[in-house]
């Protein structure tokens, strides 16, 4: 089960599973997000190549207006993904 959603504050916390058969659903909501914002990993379980795909998307999309995704609360496991797919050199993560 995947779930993903943005608080009043205009930050997106993700639970569950991030895999392919959940990117649209991803991508329907981080298309909504036009400032800045955190994404919350705390919840999140698993993610899969896709899921890191809709993320670099978001994050590109971002960049060209001078903003940008901040990662916050990841699992080791998580961040090992992050590392070796050198995402961690694209993405601010805390």
């Amino acid at each position: 089960m995947f779930e993903i959603k943005i608080t009043d504050q205009g930050d997106v916390v993700l639970s569950g599973r991030l895999d392919a058969a959940q990117t649209d659903k991803a991508m329907e909501v981080l298309g909504r997000i036009n400032e800045s914002a955190k994404v919350d990993f705390k919840e999140l379980q698993y993610i899969s190549s896709a899921g890191l795909g809709v993320l670099l998307a978001t994050q590109k999309r971002l960049s060209q207006s001078g903003k940008r995704l901040k990662l916050i609360n990841m699992s080791k496991h998580i961040r090992d993904v992050f590392h070796f797919a050198r995402f961690d050199m694209i993405f601010e993560i805390e």
